[in-house]
């Protein structure tokens, strides 16, 4: 007869090693999708995009300039508002700004200066002027004349509609698209940017200048 106090000893494994276990397989699985990918990218054409260590030192040396920047201006008294006169500006931004403070990208999105050398109004104000303070080392800003922001708008202005931009050489289309601001020419464009009216906000997101 056959001993049945001898019994099969199942080895358990402790639950710790258990989940890093599994956490270990989800990275490997994880890596392996992203190398099926970039393959298929090679495959159709599509060239790899390598990142050196220099270029991640460079972005974390900028991040660290402008917190350091930004903090040294938060315990500085606030800047004088410009005189009454000055009530628009224009802002051109100058240089790129891989690697920056997320701070300062959210403000340079915020005043829609998406690529290098592209330029907006901006209406003078407590804000905006601090907005501007922020973005200084990559964006250049003064007040310009009624003559300079007539020969800008005239020459870059475009209207955006349905997703496309319109150059500003037809009233009909401007009173159509700004009739219920009572803008109905180019000359009363011009007129609300330069003065920065009440309709000012709107007016200026339905154009952008041409970079």
């Amino acid at each position: 007869m056959a001993d049945t106090s001898k019994q099969k000893v199942i080895k358990l494994v402790p639950e710790n090693l258990l989940k890093k276990r599994k956490a270990y397989q989800a990275v490997k699985a994880t890596q392996a999708k992203l190398a099926l990918l970039e393959k298929r990218k090679v495959q159709r054409g599509q060239s790899l995009k390598f990142r050196r260590l220099e270029e991640f030192q460079r972005n974390s040396k900028s991040r660290l300039r402008d917190d350091a920047r930004l903090r040294r201006a938060e315990q500085r008294p606030p800047p004088p508002l410009p005189p009454a006169k000055n009530t628009l500006a224009f802002a051109v931004r100058i240089r790129m700004i891989k690697g920056v403070s997320p701070k300062v990208r959210k403000v340079i999105q915020m005043l829609r200066l998406r690529k290098i050398f592209s330029g907006a109004f901006v209406k003078i104000s407590r804000t905006s002027v601090n907005m501007l303070r922020t973005v200084e080392p990559y964006v250049a800003w003064g007040f310009p004349n009624l003559k300079s922001v007539r020969e800008l708008i005239l020459k870059r202005g475009q209207l955006k509609m349905n997703k496309r931009r319109i150059p500003l050489t037809d009233n009909t289309v401007i009173e159509q698209h700004l009739g219920q601001y009572g803008i109905i020419c180019l000359e009363d464009l011009i007129h609300e940017i330069y003065s920065a009216g009440k309709n000012f906000k709107m007016v200026n997101r339905s154009y952008a200048l041409q970079s």
